[in-house]
């Protein structure tokens, strides 16, 4: 629309501006703006239109985006949500930014995060906490909630968020919108903090969320691709979502991971998706695999074995710090550092101290390697739950502490996995599903995403 001049970017820019206004007293979502440079770079844009023609422009020209901040964004904060980095600011934009720039997107603001982007609430002690657009009393996800809330809270057509564990994914579907996590070394990941090391360069990726599932596949195809930074990026040849006929597929669903099932109305929701892929003429089948009941500890074990800082060393910044006497501090609310983020650097030493936990472990991850690329072939999709329930209320995550790995454990096994809403549940939040595909095959998911849109609804506007 705008580059037909339907409507201008300047319009367009205002409108977002004005709806994040309305909201994000509420949310806490973007918790640095750029409205003044936005309303210029608009301005720009809106000339740029009038003096081209249509099809010479950028394809994103003019369209407003949010930027989690963990990436480097000009100008901008880059904290991670560590008190310690309050006052860095990115003098450049990390190379994904960069490419959605170039293509004419224009950022409005940065959002809120969990502490060094590693747990399941977005909230620090720089920003903040982050609330629900559909229920403020219940959490957005980590690490990239700031970016889910926002998007579902129709502040923002799209943004970039990163995704080590279910950072893109369980925001998407606490909130009600479209996330894609790429496949391993699909985008690169240069210029976020905290950074993967490693192997775990393909497990953490680089990935759109936004409103619309039509609009991950364009943005994925912006964001892919070497940067000659990222060693873990490579070249991949792509399908075509439009290439996908969904009575050729394979669809398997599995219904749990064997520790927590989902809840009757997510169990329920994933059925009628597969039902409604099997009407398309899709074959269907119901499958287990045990060995995901060891999800966490496959988890835990292969991103401790890609070596690089622990994340103590990055919580604490290089300082010898007593965790003891960090914790009593906590209780008397004069730590800079949130509970969860110090109970990680306690957990995270847990496979060093038992050894042979942590190579049956990695034992175990490569043979469930093994299985799901035998399940997985070119015309398959998986199904299978995001979290054993709809967005839970603010800290409950914290016992039991490990419902994450129903997303977790797709990153370390380095598939991509686009994140589904499916309308709203009986208590108006957000159900959905994962789809999962084998590496380098997005478009699949994608696809399946955008049927599954089109037979459900998609993204529900919250009655904000």
């Amino acid at each position: 629309m705008i580059r037909t001049r339907q409507v201008s970017s300047r319009e367009v820019v205002e409108a977002h501006i004005r709806r994040i206004e309305a909201v994000n007293g509420r949310l806490n979502a973007v918790v640095r703006d750029r409205f003044a440079e936005a309303r210029r770079e608009a301005d720009e844009a809106d000339a740029r239109v009038r003096s081209a023609p249509a099809e010479s422009l950028p394809p994103l020209l003019g369209v407003p985006c949010t930027i989690k901040e963990s990436f480097a964004l000009r100008g901008m904060p880059q904290t991670a949500g560590l008190v310690a980095r309050r006052g860095v600011v990115a003098d450049k934009d990390a190379p994904t930014v960069e490419r959605l720039r170039r293509a004419g997107a224009i950022p409005v603001g940065v959002t809120n995060l969990s502490e060094l982007c590693m747990w399941m609430e977005s909230n620090n002690r720089v920003y903040g906490r982050t609330r629900n657009p559909y229920d403020p009393r219940r959490i957005v996800g980590g690490s990239s909630g700031g970016e889910g809330a926002i998007i579902g809270a129709g502040g923002v057509p799209f943004g970039l968020g990163a995704d080590i564990g279910g950072s893109i994914r369980l925001p998407a579907f606490f909130c009600g919108v479209f996330g894609h996590k790429p496949s391993g070394g699909l985008v690169p990941n240069t210029g976020q903090f905290p950074i993967a090391s490693g192997p775990a360069l393909r497990y953490l990726t680089t990935g759109p969320l936004c409103r619309r599932a039509e609009d991950l596949w364009p943005l994925l195809r912006l964001l892919a691709g070497p940067d000659g930074q990222d060693s873990a990026c490579q070249d991949i040849a792509l399908g075509e979502p439009s290439s996908v006929h969904i009575h050729e597929l394979d669809v398997i669903s599995i219904e749990s991971n064997g520790i927590r099932p989902p809840s009757a109305e997510l169990l329920a929701a994933q059925r009628r998706c597969a039902e409604a892929l099997a009407a398309a003429g899709a074959r269907v089948r119901l499958v287990t695999l045990p060995l995901l009941r060891l999800s966490r500890d496959i988890w835990s074990a292969m991103l401790e074995a890609s070596g690089g800082p622990t994340f103590r060393e990055l919580l604490f910044q290089g300082r010898h710090v007593s965790l003891p006497r960090e914790l009593v501090r906590w209780a008397l609310r004069r730590s800079p550092h949130t509970l969860p983020a110090l109970a990680l650097t306690l957990l995270e030493r847990a496979p060093e101290l038992m050894p042979q936990r942590r190579r049956a472990a990695l034992e175990a991850g490569q043979l469930l390697r093994r299985q799901l690329t035998a399940l997985l072939g070119p015309q398959s999709v998986l199904l299978y739950p995001s979290y054993p329930t709809v967005a839970p209320r603010h800290l409950r995550p914290l016992w039991p502490p490990f419902n994450w790995v129903y997303t977790a454990i797709v990153n370390v096994m380095e598939l991509p996995a686009t994140q589904v809403p499916l309308g709203l549940g009986p208590s108006s939040l957000p159900l959905g599903v994962q789809v999962v595909a084998a590496w380098g095959n997005d478009h699949l998911c994608i696809a399946v995403a955008q049927f599954l849109e089109r037979t459900f609804g998609g993204w529900v506007p919250p009655q904000l």
